[in-house]
């Protein structure tokens, strides 16, 4: 080996003082390790080399996993803020129109949604005065038609939170925003023995809001809460 130093006097002068530098950068070490390989030959295979090689890609591999689990506890954290919040806005009502106003107002502003719809079985129909002062918010169907309309008309037990791409086909719920719908969130509501069920849907523009594959723990609690605010409304 020369005694005669190649590299530039003050680069070298920091690197003896402080070797850590080398170990602490991915580039420089990479490129080390395959000098040193290629000093060795072909024929030499350097099994710290590999090694060094399978640690890195795990590393990687654990680096991405810890990014994900934090962007999914900061959304996650995001998502209950929004709950508590939507809730603590339906409490502030004092009166049934101004619970079913602040719903389809601050309440879809909150949950970034696009369109909020409360639909209510019963054998009143929608000529009904109270129920035309709120039709941007509150309709009436026949019984059956919330199992159906969640179920999609196939034989299964209606969930109480089923998220879900979708194109309404009419203004039946949405009114003159269907056309702009692509994902809901469907929340069945229970209001309590000798009442017919309720469905809250959740209508947003974004195909990807309501998913399948999303948890639907945040929404079932806020189903709980409403259709228990729901039940004093209606007592």
């Amino acid at each position: 080996m020369s005694s005669n130093p190649i590299m530039d006097a003050d680069i070298r002068d920091r690197l003896i003082a402080d070797p850590e530098m080398l170990l602490e950068d991915t580039d420089i070490m990479r490129a080390l390790v395959a000098a040193n390989e290629k000093s060795m030959g072909h024929n030499i295979i350097d099994l710290r080399g590999i090694a060094m090689e399978r640690l890195e890609a795990r590393l990687d591999r654990l680096e991405d996993t810890h990014r994900s689990v934090i962007a999914a506890a900061y959304e996650n954290l995001a998502g209950t803020n929004q709950i508590h919040r939507a809730i603590l806005r339906l409490m502030d009502a004092t009166k049934f129109e101004v619970f079913l106003s602040d719903l389809g107002s601050d309440v879809a502003d909150i949950l970034r949604v696009d369109a909020i719809r409360l639909v209510l079985e019963t054998k009143v129909t929608e000529e009904d005065p109270a129920i035309k002062r709120m039709g941007d918010v509150l309709s009436v169907a026949e019984p059956g038609f919330i199992d159906s309309y969640v179920t999609q008309n196939r034989n299964l037990p209606a969930r109480q939170v089923t998220l879900r791409q979708a194109q309404p086909e009419d203004g039946r719920l949405y009114g003159d925003k269907a056309e702009y719908i692509r994902s809901e969130a469907c929340l069945k509501l229970d209001f309590g023995e000798g009442r017919m069920p309720g469905l809250l849907v959740l209508g947003s523009e974004d195909p990807h809001q309501f998913t399948p594959q999303q948890g639907p723990d945040l929404l079932a609690f806020f189903a709980g809460v409403f259709e228990r605010a729901m039940r004093r409304w209606l007592s």
